[in-house]
């Protein structure tokens, strides 16, 4: 069984706006909306589970019912970082869908994301211990301690970036975070991050440029074309 959790907890400060970015509308439909109804569609995911800061749950489980997103099993708070709210998904899943193999994490704001890269994580989290799309870096990347000389050139063509959905074989996922210090959660910056630290082995699979997470203006108007057919 495949349970996706769904991070929509974040606040969008780079944003400038008062709403969350993943709860603008987007021709007539909320962000979050488009990401759950590819997962509502996709045929290897069961269950999913939401994560969300409590003022904003009633507006989702409106969006949810408005658009017929019916695999929502529970709804988990906002933890002060991206990786306490997946631990919080995590413990939801635990409790709700006891009998799920494999966990996806995904964020709403990334609402592009094809049925394809899908698969492949959950392809490769059967494989592995886990997987996470990566697209290859474009430009030349430097290394600098204080941001104004060069310190280390970087081999451009051993670089890649990181996207979502991750996945995970769920077990050892949710065991690595309830045996780690709540310091070292709030301390990881990708999901990823922490089971490569505690020896989960991580699939690379291939992303797409198009699987872009709307974090600023740019990004949203990017979305915005997209949507109009004009990319």
């Amino acid at each position: 069984m495949n349970t996706a959790i769904i991070l929509a907890g974040g606040v969008g400060t780079r944003m400038g706006l008062d709403c969350p970015k993943q709860f603008l509308p987007v021709e007539g439909k909320p962000i979050i909306a488009y990401c759950f109804d590819i997962f509502q569609k996709h045929a290897e995911i069961d269950n999913l589970v939401v994560v969300v800061s409590e003022e904003w749950q009633s507006f989702v489980e409106e969006n949810a019912e408005k658009y017929g997103i019916d695999k929502i099993r529970g709804y988990a708070p906002a933890g002060k970082t991206r990786q306490h709210s997946i631990y919080n998904g995590l413990k939801c899943i635990a409790a709700t869908c006891p009998g799920t193999d494999i966990v996806i994490v995904h964020d709403a704001a990334r609402p592009l994301v094809s049925d394809e890269i899908i698969s492949a994580c959950i392809q490769g989290a059967t494989e592995f211990d886990g997987a996470m799309p990566v697209i290859s870096v474009k430009d030349t990347v430097y290394q600098s301690k204080d941001g104004k000389t060069i310190d280390r050139l970087l081999t451009r063509s051993e670089l890649f970036a990181g996207q979502a959905p991750e996945s995970f074989r769920f077990q050892k996922y949710y065991q690595i975070h309830n045996e780690v210090t709540d310091a070292e959660i709030g301390a990881t910056a990708g999901s990823s991050e922490i089971a490569y630290r505690h020896g989960m082995e991580i699939r690379m699979v291939p992303g797409s440029e198009r699987n872009l997470k709307i974090t600023t203006i740019e990004d949203l108007e990017t979305f915005e074309t997209i949507l109009k057919g004009g990319m």
